[in-house]
């Protein structure tokens, strides 16, 4: 069986996603798909994500950011492809 493919994908999801749990909806995607990376509201009013691990679990995440918890309108979600740095030991809320 070959290695799972990793990798890096810095996301920018904006619409109504502060003040609607998206950052523990975020956090709570990425753990259950072992991601490792971060979220973080923007002074845009948007969020940013930054995660690695396995492409076709941060493919899944990013299909679930674009739709966030039931409270939130998502408008639009920017992906940027990178490549991974193994920098982060697990999935957090930034502050």
């Amino acid at each position: 069986m070959p290695a799972p493919t990793l990798a890096r994908a810095h996301i920018v999801v904006s619409g109504v996603v502060q003040g609607v749990a998206f950052r523990a909806y975020a956090q709570h995607t990425a753990e259950r798909e072992g991601l490792r990376g971060g979220v973080r509201n923007r002074d845009d009013g948007g969020v940013e994500v930054e995660v690695e691990g396995e492409r076709g679990a941060v493919e899944r995440l990013i299909a679930a950011l674009r739709i966030g918890p039931p409270r939130a309108q998502v408008r639009d979600v920017q992906v940027q492809w990178e490549s991974p740095t193994g920098r982060y030991a697990d999935f957090r809320i930034w502050y």
